[in-house]
This record gives structure tokens, sequence and C-alpha cells, in this order.
């Protein structure tokens, strides 16, 4: 399979980090929205923040020290 598109399993320690960094963007946008009103520009940073989370975690779960054995 093309390394693009295998799953990682994560051990209690890569779970540990996923949740850590959704608690970083939750928190991240939760400030930005209290900065910028309802709109464009806030759908924006939602989607931009969302694809962030995504490869951030991905990023995370690519190293083997954080994928079950």
């Amino acid at each position: 399979m093309n390394p693009e598109f295998t799953v990682h399993l994560l051990n209690p320690q890569g779970i540990e980090k996923a949740q850590e960094l959704a608690k970083y963007f939750d928190e991240f946008l939760n400030y930005i929205k209290t900065v910028v009103p309802e709109g464009r520009y806030l759908s924006l940073v939602k989607t931009h923040l969302e694809t962030a989370s995504f490869y951030s975690k991905k990023g995370m779960a690519i190293n083997p020290e954080n994928q079950k054995a």
C-alpha cells in the first residue's frame, strides 16, 4: 500500500498526544472566535485549522514511537 494511505493505530502515548493536539486546536479556535466575527473569514479559519489539525495528527501518527507494536 502507498504510505499516504496506511492506517496507523496509536499506542496510549500516541492517543494522549492526539488528544493534546485536539485540545490546543480547540482552545485556539475558541480564542479566534472572540476576535473574528462570524462570516467568511471565520469559516476560512475553521477550515484551515481543521486541515492543520489533520496534518499535525497524521505527522504525529507516522512516528513509530506513537504506534501500536
